[in-house]
């Protein structure tokens, strides 16, 4: 059947049909991401309700373990806030990456103001003084890609920025130069008359208008870089534990998000952002290959060299 496009001066929205099936397809002009959005397929009723995990045996986060079982800092430290650990990621895939545990308990349904303050704060102060492009992520729950129940958050820094934040940055510099103005600002002063704004004056969050994930929001921060944010924390916490709360109203626990920043040596025409998604659980207990780095930043991790690979099917006799 026909259709009909929409264009508008930050994306592009085809909408057309097949069957009786409305379907769209959306771009981000700054960008150049693409999405294809189709509300119909709601109806198959594949998002089954999270079973939060039950057992602790054998957990390295839970209280009992987390001293022995979790690397520390070159120092002989973890960094503790409140209920909160924090350590080097044992298995790292970023140049520097680091692991906040939440909280004691080993299955929340939600989190404290105070616990995801002091997560992230803890989070901050790992990844402050090391060189390069910081974000702060979560994979909530095995369908978000957790590959350990105990709620955590996982800090990277790298010295190139990920494929998504590397997009954002080369075009707010391009548009900074084309039009004088701050990309990140427009895009808010844009959505509030698209009816996409959400909530939010200190940091504006935003319904996504180009998804990258079911339900995606994105909170525009006022400050570019890590070292400005922290006393934005206790706002960014409360968001995001309203965002959480949208979530399980609407049956879905699961989610991942990541906050991006520049590098230090930022030049002001980026704003630092996050970035959240909830996620359908077709099956509640299976745990997902795709999480923050595949969903959000647009880079999968791989778990074997295509060398390795190459000498595996030389071995294999024809």
């Amino acid at each position: 059947m026909g259709s009909a496009a929409q264009n508008h001066p930050m994306f592009r929205i085809e909408e057309y049909y097949a069957g009786d099936c409305r379907l769209q397809r959306r771009s981000e002009r700054l960008t150049g991401l693409h999405c294809r959005i189709a509300p119909d397929r709601l109806k198959r009723g594949i998002d089954l309700p999270a079973k939060l995990p039950s057992t602790r045996r054998g957990c390295p986060f839970c209280p009992d373990a987390v001293f022995t079982a979790t690397t520390t800092f070159p120092d002989g430290s973890r960094i503790l806030r409140g209920e909160s650990v924090t350590f080097p990621n044992r298995f790292p895939f970023s140049r520097w990456h680091t692991v906040t545990v939440i909280t004691h308990k080993h299955s929340v349904h939600t989190f404290t103001q105070d616990q995801m303050e002091n997560a992230l704060s803890a989070q901050v102060q790992s990844l402050i003084g090391h060189t390069g492009y910081p974000s702060i992520n979560c994979n909530y729950l095995f369908t978000a890609g957790a590959t350990l129940a105990h709620p955590h958050l996982q800090g990277i820094v790298d010295p190139r920025p990920t494929t998504l934040l590397e997009r954002f940055l080369r075009g707010s510099r391009q548009y900074f130069r084309r039009t004088g103005s701050v990309y990140w600002d427009d895009l808010v002063e844009h959505e509030r008359a698209a009816g996409r704004f959400l909530f939010g004056n200190e940091i504006p969050w935003i319904a996504s208008a180009v998804p990258l994930g079911e339900r995606e929001v994105r909170g525009i921060l006022p400050v570019a870089t890590l070292d400005e944010v922290e006393p934005l924390i206790p706002r960014l916490a409360a968001d995001l534990l309203q965002v959480m709360a949208v979530y399980a109203s609407q049956g879905t626990r699961a989610f991942n998000f990541s906050i991006f920043f520049d590098r230090s040596r930022s030049r002001g025409e980026f704003r630092a952002f996050c970035s959240m998604i909830a996620r359908i659980s077709p099956n509640a207990l299976s745990i997902s290959d795709s999480a923050f780095m595949e969903r959000i930043h647009l880079e999968p991790v791989v778990l074997t060299l295509p060398e390795d690979l190459a000498r595996t099917f030389r071995r294999i006799p024809d």
